[in-house]
């Protein structure tokens, strides 16, 4: 049996007295896109950033591909093949858009740091540049401040710098987040494209994304996972309803 792309095993997370996850089990396939939902304060951020080494778990277990990650610093779980954005973007303003991806791809194809060795010599970096710039619709914005961008050109390219280490498994918090909703089209068009082939986890709180996105869905209210399936079931669970599904909808409209 293939192991999971991701699993979590009895994942727990305490702040002092405070028990922010309580015991999460949850197994994500390889190429799934699965989105977590919750309530603000449900800990859907604090799953993700145990997920990927920015804090470390109270007891249970996350596998990365079958490998435990408990102890893995953040940049070795990236290294073993898992990449992820922030809620809020991550970018250097100040750089081109160009510059922004050739920087992501320097570890990947194996440049460490040197001072003789000048990336604008390097033909495999400006290459790999150009085609994550294509795919994510950024080309004829090649050579502009990142900080000029459009917040939701901005959020495409800080997924450009979160696909360019060639991570298979990929997680987005809130990548639609205070976007109209042409931006939000934008967006979800991009995702499906970049993660063609790859695991998508994905925190959300536009049920609309949610729901034309993802292939299935949990549910984390108040740090446990009340219900996992896919989205109709999702959608019809009473359970769900009774815990948040029913507000989140209702605020959409």
């Amino acid at each position: 049996m293939t192991a999971p792309a991701l699993e979590l095993e009895g994942v727990t997370k305490s702040f002092g007295r405070i028990e922010i996850i309580r015991g999460v089990d949850l197994r994500i396939a390889a190429g799934e896109r699965h989105a977590i939902i919750g309530p603000n304060g449900a800990g859907k951020s604090t799953l993700f950033n145990l997920i990927t080494g920015r804090f470390d778990i109270t007891s249970g277990r996350i596998r990365l591909h079958g490998a435990d990650l408990r102890g893995k610093a953040p940049y070795q779980i990236n290294r073993m093949g898992l990449s992820r954005s922030f809620q809020i973007t991550n970018i250097f303003a100040k750089m081109t858009v160009f510059e922004n991806i050739r920087c992501a791809l320097l570890w990947p194809q194996g440049y460490g740091y040197s001072f003789w060795n000048l990336v604008h010599n390097q033909p495999s970096l400006t290459e790999g540049a150009e085609e994550i710039l294509e795919q994510i619709n950024l080309t004829g914005r090649r050579d502009t401040m990142a900080g000029l961008l459009s917040y939701a050109e901005q959020r495409a390219l800080e997924i450009g710098i979160t696909i360019a280490g060639g991570a298979d498994v990929i997680m987005l918090d809130e990548p639609t987040a205070g976007m109209s909703h042409s931006e939000t089209d934008y967006i979800v068009d991009l995702i499906r494209k970049v993660t063609e082939g790859r695991t998508l986890v994905v925190v959300e709180h536009d049920m609309g994304v949610v729901f034309g996105l993802a292939d299935r869905i949990s549910v984390l209210v108040y740090g446990e996972i009340i219900a996992t399936d896919v989205p109709e079931e999702v959608r019809r669970s009473p359970r769900v309803q009774e815990a948040y599904l029913g507000t989140a909808l209702e605020a959409e409209h």
